[in-house]
């Protein structure tokens, strides 16, 4: 008969690995699990993901806290593209 235990993780611990691996990388810039989420949320409006979509993806209740982000990466027109745009890819 197997008997299951279950293994509780603290919630720093993932913080603790992660500082673990960011100095055996020798990566010189502050990184924190908070890190991933504004790449993802930057990544994704670059790449012309609708706004609506990252604040669902997010969680974000106030679509404002989500526009946060195009004012970080620098485009303020982020999740649109025109058309020109891809009439000069296809070419």
């Amino acid at each position: 008969m197997a008997i299951i235990c279950r293994q509780h993780i603290y919630s720093t611990a993932y913080a603790k690995q992660l500082r673990k691996a960011v100095i055996l990388s020798g990566i010189a810039k502050r990184v924190t699990t908070h890190t991933f989420r504004h790449a993802f949320a930057s990544n994704l409006l670059l790449e012309g993901s609708d706004i609506r979509t990252v604040q669902e993806l997010l969680g974000h209740v106030d679509i404002r806290m989500t526009e946060i982000y195009t004012y970080m990466i620098g485009n303020s027109q982020a999740g649109t593209s025109s058309p020109i745009d891809t009439l000069i890819i296809n070419t």
